[in-house]
């Protein structure tokens, strides 16, 4: 009987041995940083991965040596099934602890993608084809089918979507992102337009004052003209005086543009030439910037009708007389006629 005895206390030792050489190991795992590079190590967990297939490939690109260490921690934690799919960057230092916590949160990859101010549709769509990791679903289709996917067929595209920086994750469709970009657009405008200048402005939906920013943005790259410009366009405006913006004309000459405007290109009939059409074009002609938009609708106060472009891109002259900006513009005319060059 006292050998039994003195057999199972030996055995219970050495197990217990044997347990806390195990427990050792398992905290100096979990403790332990992972072998990854410098720069990081990028796992892509598909939706519904188990996390045997998460630990087979660590344990394949060489980020850990002991999977099975990997799924015990993963169960004492009780995220067996809380890991989020998506895709990771595990950086240099982290420990599995680390790893599971980030995976459990999702935090995942995030991409930017910005949309700058003065862009049309056309270069949006353009730029969203290059965009890493955004799905491409809408290739090929028109300005027309695009805003029908979205939801708004009766739209027109230009002008909708609101010009800052987004952040995606990886598979993320080029239709949420658009999608996005119209509700923060729409919620912007909304916003601004409910601190207007009520009594100034000459016209009374947040659509009119979208068209009027997206001139505003095209005509400098000085924000601090921004409202000076906007108060000479609302002047013209209340005593139905042509806008005569030059970049609503490029805007419907479209291909016909050449980088110049000239008296030619003045007298091509679109409904965008605000040369020979009074009030303002039907639709926005590019993505306007929050300052933009501020100024459209809290244009600043003056009596000055015209402004000039000065060289480079140095700002403008404004004038209150037409004698004045023919002075102005004298000054910066070329000997062929042509009144500006624009980028």
């Amino acid at each position: 009987m006292k050998k039994v005895f003195y057999s199972l206390i030996s055995l219970l030792f050495t197990l217990a041995i044997v347990l806390a050489i195990l427990g050792t190991h398992f905290y100096i795992f979990t403790q332990s940083p992972l072998t990854v590079k410098p720069e990081g190590y990028v796992i892509l967990i598909p939706n519904g991965t188990p996390v045997q297939k998460i630990a087979t490939q660590l344990k394949k690109d060489k980020i850990l040596e002991y999977p099975y260490w990997f799924m015990l921690s993963v169960l004492l934690q009780g995220d067996w099934h809380k890991l989020k799919a998506g895709e990771y960057l595990i950086k240099s230092g982290s420990t599995p602890f680390d790893l599971i916590e980030q995976v459990r949160e999702g935090k995942v990859i995030q991409y930017a993608f910005t949309i700058i101010p003065g862009w049309s549709f056309d270069r949006l769509m353009q730029e969203i084809k290059l965009a890493p990791k955004l799905t491409q679903t809408l290739s090929g289709l028109t300005p027309n089918e695009v805003m029908a996917k979205l939801g708004h067929p009766a739209e027109h595209p230009e002008g909708r979507f609101f010009a800052e920086t987004y952040y995606y994750p990886n598979g993320t469709t080029d239709i949420q992102f658009l999608q996005r970009s119209y509700h923060v657009l729409q919620d912007k405008l909304i916003q601004l337009w409910n601190k207007r200048a009520v009594d100034v402005l000459p016209f009374s939906t947040p659509y009119e004052a979208l068209i009027l920013a997206s001139i505003v943005e095209k005509e400098s790259d000085l924000a601090e003209e921004y409202a000076e410009i906007a108060g000479v366009y609302v002047r013209r405006l209340k005593i139905n005086m042509p806008l005569q913006a030059d970049p609503t004309v490029i805007y419907g000459a479209g291909k016909e543009y050449g980088g110049t405007i000239d008296s030619k290109m003045l007298k091509i009939p679109t409904p965008y030439n605000t040369y020979q059409v009074t009030g303002l074009p039907p639709t926005p002609i590019a993505f306007p910037s929050t300052k933009a938009l501020e100024a459209a609708l809290n244009p600043k106060p003056g009596d000055t009708l015209y402004f000039v472009a000065k060289p480079e891109g140095k700002g403008h002259i404004f004038s209150k007389t037409l004698q004045e900006h023919q002075l102005a513009v004298s000054r910066y005319r070329n000997r062929d006629g042509v009144l500006r060059k624009r980028k």
